[in-house]
């Protein structure tokens, strides 16, 4: 079975579960006790996060560890709009895209109707690329936010992340960067954002681990409230061992960005010029050339994208019609929507994810799915 839904969800690398073994037996303390099991925990979850912040470049005090990208991105978007109501008593604005992750789109949601937060989509061109001048005329006086995807999670179009947040960084409006996508293909640091959110599960590390990096400048509303943990950001006993194991994966993606990228691009790129030349009628979603290195996303107009999806398995391909997050809705993607495909052709659409540590000629993945779209047409 050939995995391509890295996108979704990867495995766990084996120098992850080393790491991450002692804090799973012997190394179980809390690491709020002030005892010496819990201070040696302690110690190894700001070792961790120390390690975090060197790959993001920010201060270990700025690494808040979630419970994945979902919570990190709650936090952020919530909590800085939030903050800002309650330091203004004015409910401000929030500035994002009509193609981010639903968690995003559903915490701006929750700011406008439950505080009366309002909020701006601004539109992307029909690549899924949002520009400096669009996201410049979105901005108020009473803007608290933008929260923009560094690389989108279904046709891996990769924004341009410093021009963006050199138009916020004049008027002091904070910037969230979801970064879970691009973490170990772009670089973290140097972006400019004020925060970015990350996910262990992406990188090799569990599912259920993610992170918040959020500069202290930025004031920072919880939504979690108890013990105070997370400098009062995000309260809950930490998840010691999947902190840990996301410093290793973290450092490691790193590492190995520069030659993976590199390789996999090679392999996306011969994977969708082989596709195009066997399905004709297939169209390639999101930008030409700014994308993730391991995503290539179609739509096969005139035929159901899951049935193409079952057919791809029944020869060993897995891969996926979106967002994981949005699987088993009926509803088109909004993500292409929004690039202007109509909402019967979006539910044609097929995303393959490469990992990695992909290796190999993609031409049969490519005839895989030529057999499995002209099947499909047969019936």
């Amino acid at each position: 079975m050939l995995y391509l839904d890295h996108a979704a969800s990867g495995p766990v690398r084996p120098e992850v579960r080393a790491a991450m073994l002692p804090f799973l037996g012997d190394r179980f303390g809390n690491p709020s006790s002030h005892h010496t099991v819990g201070e040696d925990v302690a110690g190894a979850l700001e070792d961790a996060r120390r390690r975090v912040a060197a790959v993001v470049g920010m201060r270990p005090g700025d690494v808040v560890f979630t419970s994945g990208a979902t919570e990190a991105n709650n936090l952020a978007v919530k909590g800085v709009a939030v903050a800002a109501l309650l330091r203004t008593g004015r409910p401000g604005h929030v500035v994002t895209t009509a193609i981010e992750h639903e968690s995003v789109l559903s915490s701006v949601e929750y700011l406008h109707r439950v505080h009366g937060v309002a909020v701006t989509q601004v539109g992307v061109d029909r690549d899924g690329v949002l520009s400096p001048a669009a996201l410049a005329g979105a901005l108020r006086e009473d803007t608290v936010l933008v929260s923009v995807g560094y690389a989108n999670n279904e046709i891996g179009t990769v924004q341009d992340a410093a021009a963006l947040t050199a138009v916020t960084a004049p008027a002091r409006i904070p910037f969230h960067l979801d970064a879970v996508q691009a973490a170990g293909w772009l670089p973290l640091a140097g972006t400019g954002a004020d925060a970015l959110s990350l996910a262990g599960h992406k990188i090799g590390a569990p599912q259920g681990v993610g992170v918040l990096a959020i500069r202290g400048r930025v004031p920072l509303e919880p939504l979690l409230h108890g013990g105070g943990q997370e400098r009062d950001r995000r309260s809950g006993t930490q998840n010691v061992a999947g902190a840990v194991g996301f410093a290793v994966a973290l450092e490691l993606a790193e590492q190995e960005r520069a030659d993976a990228a590199a390789r996999v691009a090679a392999m996306r790129d011969a994977f969708i010029d082989r596709v195009r030349e066997r399905v004709p009628e297939a169209s390639l979603t999101g930008h030409p050339s700014r994308r993730l290195p391991g995503t290539a996303s179609f739509t096969f107009e005139g035929v159901s994208g899951e049935a193409i999806l079952l057919e791809l398995e029944r020869r060993g391909v897995v891969s996926s019609s979106g967002s994981a997050c949005a699987a088993g809705s009926d509803e088109p993607s909004h993500v292409l929507v929004a690039l202007g495909v109509a909402p019967e052709v979006a539910q044609t659409s097929v995303r393959f994810s490469f990992g990695h540590h992909a290796v190999g000629d993609p031409a049969p993945i490519a005839d895989a799915v030529a057999a499995s779209v002209a099947a499909v047409r047969s019936r």
